[in-house]
């Protein structure tokens, strides 16, 4: 996912420095090991013959891009360039491989790096690419974009009248860019509206403040996390710290923490931020290619809250880094989940810069795991209490996500059943917000009347 005018990798699942360090560093290490193995190993020959077949292949295919290439610049109808001819081959490579895989220019580099450290310009939306078109995963909390109505699941058709169609994610996101205080013109198609919808935005400096807090009803303390960048954890301690300090130990019942249409960020973020609630244990391990590639993520200073109940509300805009928080809390009995099935995102991309002026690489590189050894990639993570919102006539049918399942060429999950997209519709005001209720009555031990049916089974891990 990119964060229009920003490329973003979400969850979105962009992947730190550190995991850029834990999983890159070893891979060089144990390609070393293998090769030693593969000489010296009785199986050599065999092995070695193998492996030339495996790179005449390679040579071969490689010949048949120089020839395309060659054959493209001498004989296409205008002078192509060819770093551009370069740069889309390696975008087409990249992108052939998953929804999440990505090249990035060197400008594109920069932008993200930007984007994690929380503050960008723009117009404050997250977008992926789906048929062609930009699609809205979910717009930023008091931005631009949230203002003028933008919607999860709108597909942007056009920028300022110029058709979306044919451009990468990445050209789209450079032309919805602009100088602050300018505006530009999105073209919207929504589903059941009976034309597009044009929308005039301002563009502005988008300061992304990932947690939002305020004490409910004398006795909950209420968090909101809208993403996982780099001040995410900091922001929730100070949440807590405040909370803990407003509201006595004796009359505070337990927290609420909205992830509802989060739609991730950096790893370790997750894990931190799971910590704040977790006294030890587990909170997240992902599992590359190779068995020796998998890497555990602990729980670390201790559960902040000093055990007080905790609800988790998720929906199907939670993706990525908040399925890593709802999946660990979970898991260890933490916390109770309300909402609807979370989005699927089991993947993890690992950020590999390729050097000055070049550039880096979002590769997918592992699957992860929430602590009962469970991969939710094209599955989600489902609520233990599902309650559904009451949607206005005029959005009904729209409010539906597409789920990772649904996403084109998203990686299989082979120990069960991938399931579809769930509602991610949160109602503007808080008196109809139905799942934000039924958390404060669970906390406040009232009986919470689900929409549907049972609920989830609680898994179990060893602590």
């Amino acid at each position: 996912m990119a964060a229009a005018q920003a490329s973003k990798e979400p969850l979105s699942e962009k992947a730190t420095h550190s995991m850029r360090k834990t999983l890159l560093f070893p891979l060089g290490a144990l390609t070393g090991a293998c090769l030693t193995l593969l000489v010296s190993g009785p199986q050599g020959g065999l092995w070695a013959a193998r492996a030339a077949a495996s790179a005449d292949d390679a040579y071969s295919q490689l010949n048949l891009f120089g020839e395309v290439f060659e054959r493209v610049k001498a004989s296409y109808v205008e002078k192509p360039d060819n770093a551009k001819l370069i740069e889309g081959a390696i975008t087409g490579m990249v992108t052939s491989l998953d929804p999440h895989s990505r090249y990035m220019n060197a400008k594109a580099w920069t932008e993200m790096q930007e984007t994690t450290s929380g503050e960008f310009g723009g117009l404050g939306i997250e977008v992926t690419m789906e048929e062609g078109l930009v699609k809205v995963v979910s717009p930023i909390d008091d931005t631009p974009a949230s203002k003028a109505g933008i919607m999860s699941g709108d597909l942007i058709s056009k920028i300022d009248g110029e058709n979306v169609q044919g451009l990468t994610l990445e050209q789209a996101v450079n032309k919805m860019k602009g100088p602050v205080d300018t505006q530009t013109k999105l073209t919207i198609v929504r589903k059941g509206a009976d034309a597009p919808l044009d929308v005039a935005i301002k563009r502005e400096i988008i300061h992304v403040r990932p947690v939002r807090f305020h004490v409910e009803n004398g006795d909950i303390g209420y968090i909101r996390v809208t993403s996982f960048n780099e001040q995410t954890t900091d922001g929730l301690k100070k949440a807590i710290a405040s909370i803990s300090k407003d509201v006595p130990q004796d009359k505070l019942v337990g927290y609420v923490m909205d992830l509802r249409n989060n739609p991730g960020g950096l790893l370790d973020q997750a894990v931190s931020v799971s910590s704040a609630f977790l006294q030890r244990g587990e909170v997240v391990s992902t599992r590359g290619r190779n068995p020796e590639e998998t890497q555990r993520f602990t729980a670390h200073g201790g559960d902040l809250t000093k055990g007080k109940p905790l609800v988790v509300l998720i929906n199907g805009g939670s993706a990525s880094a908040s399925e890593i928080v709802s999946g660990a809390l979970h898991d260890h009995k933490r916390a109770t989940l309300i909402g609807t099935r979370s989005f699927g995102k089991g993947s993890v991309q690992t950020i590999i810069p390729l050097g000055s002026g070049n550039g880096a690489l979002a590769l997918t590189t592992a699957r992860y795991y929430t602590p009962s050894g469970r991969s939710i990639q094209a599955q989600g993570i489902a609520p233990d209490i599902e309650i559904l919102q009451d949607v206005p006539a005029e959005l009904k049918g729209r409010v539906d996500t597409i789920a990772e399942s649904q996403m084109r060429g998203h990686l299989q999950n082979t120990e069960g059943a991938e399931q579809t997209g769930s509602q991610s519709y949160v109602p503007p005001e808080e008196k109809d917000d139905k799942a934000l209720h039924a958390a404060f009555d669970f906390l406040h031990g009232v009986t919470v009347n689900a929409a549907a049916a049972k609920p989830a089974p609680k898994a179990t891990v060893p602590n």
